[in-house]
This record gives C-alpha cells, structure tokens and sequence, in this order.
C-alpha cells in the first residue's frame, strides 16, 4: 500500500513511520525540515518537503499535496500539543490543516484516511471511572482536547465521497524514545514539585507507541467510515505502578515522593488555573484541572470496539515496554 502520513519524524509519528515500512508499505512522510526529512529517510520513509500549516497559508494549495493522487491511505498523526493555550491556537494549528488535508484526500479519491485524535477529548466533566465511544465525551479541559473533539466532528461531518474515515483515540503515549512529556515529569521531580495525588491510587490507562501504530496497521486494513476507536495497552493501573517504574527507566526514584489529597489539589489547581488565566500567563501553573483529572480521579477506556471492529490485541506489553526503555537508557549512558 502507498501510503501519505504526517508526523513521520516525531515520537508517535515516527513509531507509526517504521511498523508501516517494516510491514513492506511505501510511505510518503511530510516533513517541515531537512532534520526531519533525514529520520524519515532513515526510517525507510520518503520525505515529502512541506508543512501542513501550508493548507492554510497558500491560496492555490502546495505543490506537495500533488502526493495524495499516488497513495491509497492518508494517516494522520502530526499536531500541535500543548496543555496550555486558547481553543483558537489549537484551531488555527490543528483543525484547519487537518480539515483542509481531509478535503484533499477526499478530492484525490483516498481509500482511508486515519486520524490520530486523543483519549483525552473527554477528559474534563465526564468523570466516568470507564469510557467507551457511546460515552457523552462532556466538556474537556484543556482547549488541545476540545479542539481534538471538535476536528473529528467536523470531518465526520464533510462529505467523504470513497474516502473511509478512522479516528482512533489513544491516551497517555509512552516508550522508548519518548522525550518532551516524560522530561516534564523528571523536571518537576528535580524541581520537588512532584506529589502524588491520593497516594497514586486512582487508576490511569495509556497506550505503547508500538500499540498505536499497530492499530493503524488494523485500521488501514479493515477500518470502516465513522469508526472511532479508543486503543490502550489494555492494562489499567494505579498511576504510582505506572509511573514509579516509567521514571525508574531514566534513574529517577519516585517510589517515596510526597502526597496531596485531592481534596485538597483540586481546589488549589482550580485557583491556580484561574490565576493565571487571568494575567495572561503564557505558560501554565505547575497545578491544572488537567492534571488533577489525570493523575487524581480513575479513568479506563474500553477497547472492546477495537477488539471486535479491528481484531485489535496490544502488540507489547507494558512490562516489555518498560524493558526496552530501561536498556535504551542504560545503553546510552
């Protein structure tokens, strides 16, 4: 299958980029810079030079979109992350370029077109302990969210002409070669701003970037129009028997680390939030409702849908994962 993904250089990305070439597919990468075109290249790919923000940026479309017309599949995986920031940031970065690229892909007659959203778009006043897809997603929290909601609305919504879309939802994206999320933790740890909320209690579920990317795999393969799917690596646990030994990976010992009781956090993030909203802050306070409703409230995604509709089993488990991290870690010091 020839195949046009974005996001081919970065973590999620780049994890995607490899199982899509080790499984003998052609894949076209887009990529922003010569950096970025040397990984694609380095991971088998074949890096197609632009940006997507050009979507939006050029009035008669870029020459790269000419690139769509030669491939079968479109996946979707490159955005703008950020816990901080107005719903518009998030617009004008994400929605409209993806909207845009979805466009294209369904003028050029695409067969699929896989779009990587986010567990996330209903994390905030859904405080279900289990979500599936039928569960009323609520108002999330974090505007990177709520725009991630409303992209998959909003294509669903387009005409699709042959074009088949996918959307599949992964939470906390962990594993070797993961850099800027997992820094904030061991920066915050230098820092001893680090707690646990309710002793680290509260269940969490995340998804291997190796589990992602071979859901895509499935996806691509079998995925039928409007289908949304969570994918995890189907092993919820504490967020203290997670994290403990995710950070043990890079030397940083959380195992005795304060604690806070939510009661307690909740309230204070809020004022926090609200505080630096209020003088504009660029950056966000070391305390979000985000964070809270993370690491301080039970929260699982079902999978049985990605069970059943994609034949979908974790590829890696978490116990492997944390291997492999540990010995990239130990191997480059």
């Amino acid at each position: 299958m020839n195949i046009f993904l974005t996001g081919g250089s970065g973590f999620a990305g780049g994890a995607i980029l490899r199982r899509l070439v080790n499984d003998g597919h052609t894949v076209h990468a887009l990529a922003r810079s010569a950096a970025a075109a040397d990984a694609i290249t380095s991971a088998g790919g074949l890096p197609v030079s632009g940006d997507l923000l050009d979507l939006v940026n050029s009035g008669s479309g870029p020459a790269w979109l000419q690139t769509l017309g030669e491939v079968d599949a479109v996946v979707h995986s490159a955005a703008f992350m950020a816990f901080w920031g107005s719903d518009q940031l998030f617009v004008d970065r994400n929605l409209l370029p993806t909207r845009a690229l979805y466009q294209a892909a369904v003028e050029a007659r695409v067969k699929r077109f896989v779009l990587v959203s986010a567990a996330s778009v209903s994390t905030g006043t859904n405080h279900d302990h289990t979500v599936d897809e039928s569960s009323d997603t609520g108002r999330a929290n974090i505007a990177y969210s709520r725009v991630k909601l409303r992209t998959e609305q909003e294509l669903l919504a387009l005409p699709h002409g042959n074009t088949s879309l996918v959307v599949i939802r992964p939470p906390f994206l962990w594993g070797q070669g993961m850099t800027h999320t997992l820094q904030g933790f061991i920066d915050s740890v230098a820092a001893g701003r680090f707690s646990w909320i309710d002793g680290g209690r509260h269940r969490v579920d995340f998804c291997h970037v190796d589990n992602l990317a071979h859901i895509i795999t499935l996806a691509l393969d079998r995925g039928d129009h409007g289908l949304i799917c969570y994918v995890t690596d189907g092993s919820p646990r504490p967020a203290r028997d997670f994290f403990t030994p995710l950070l043990a990976t890079r030397g940083v010992d959380v195992s005795a680390a304060n604690s806070v009781s939510r009661a307690v956090a909740s309230p204070l993030a809020t004022l926090m939030q609200t505080a630096a909203k209020a003088r504009r802050s660029a950056t966000a306070p070391p305390l979000t409702p985000w964070i809270i409703s993370f690491m301080g409230r039970d929260r699982v995604y079902d999978i049985t849908r990605a069970r059943l509709r994609l034949g979908y089993q974790p590829a890696i488990t978490v116990e492997e994962g944390l291997r492999q991290m540990a010995h990239s870690h130990t191997m480059g010091r």
